[in-house]
């Protein structure tokens, strides 16, 4: 009985989560009246919104994956070797970006960093798009540092920091070329999560007036009938294949210590 309950609750929740996409997608082929066709996956990627708000969503998740694992690789690695009892502390405060709205985030930002402040930020094309990959960062925060950290369980950091001082490395060394290479699963399991992360948003991009793919999703959908259907069913692609990328460096991540 609890097998027939179990194989129910099952089958509920995919239909529950697929019937509604199946629906989405069945409609973006209908643009055609009378018979299916890609009219509308044609329209939205022939769209020069299309390839600049999306060129630019992509490339501010290559950086904010860049310089995430910057920030997060050596403050993991010397909060698990040095400051031990600061560990529950450094996991709050990167839990927070879950609880306090991206709205919230954003307009802190423009109230420190507008033009009349000690540092203008949005004064410029350039300074707003390092402020965006800054609050992509704060964003991505908390699956970034719970993946490289779970990484960094797996290895003995004490036994390897020990092994290369007394081979002469130094801090950078020994986290560029012994402490990164052995978290590198865990690092494109972060990096995947950021970029399904960066983009999806809406919020700071918007307010921060850029050209971004989740605010171009917004106005089509409001503007248009098919195209919408069409780039949710792409949007949902490329988050379902970040998804799968994980997967798959998972599965990495738990063979690669039989095969060492």
């Amino acid at each position: 009985m609890k097998r027939l309950w179990a194989w129910g609750a099952l089958i509920f929740g995919l239909l529950y989560f697929f019937l509604p996409l199946i629906g989405m997608t069945n409609f973006s082929l209908k643009m055609r009246r009378g018979e299916y066709s890609l009219d509308a996956y044609s329209k939205v990627f022939a769209d020069s919104r299309f390839q600049e708000t999306f060129t630019y969503s992509v490339t501010m998740a290559l950086m904010t994956i860049v310089f995430g694992v910057f920030l997060v690789v050596p403050t993991a690695y010397w909060v698990r070797l040095k400051l031990p009892r600061l560990r529950p502390y450094i996991e709050f405060i990167t839990l927070l970006p879950l609880v306090i709205p991206a709205i919230v985030i954003v307009f802190g930002y423009i109230r420190l960093y507008n033009t009349s402040s000690w540092l203008p930020l949005t004064g410029s094309a350039f300074g707003t798009d390092i402020l965006l990959m800054f609050g992509y960062a704060t964003l991505a925060l908390p699956y970034m540092y719970r993946a490289i950290d779970t990484g960094l369980r797996t290895i003995d950091i004490a036994t390897l920091t020990e092994a290369a001082q007394s081979l002469g490395a130094g801090w950078f060394t020994i986290i560029s070329k012994i402490i990164l290479p052995n978290v590198l699963v865990a690092v494109l399991s972060g990096a995947f999560l950021t970029f399904a992360i960066v983009i999806g948003e809406f919020t700071m991009a918007a307010l921060l007036n850029k050209p971004a793919f989740g605010p171009y999703m917004q106005l089509l959908g409001a503007n248009r009938a098919y195209e919408p259907a069409a780039l949710a069913v792409i949007a949902f692609g490329i988050t379902w294949g970040c998804l799968g990328l994980i997967q798959l460096v998972s599965r990495l991540q738990k063979t690669a210590p039989r095969q060492a």
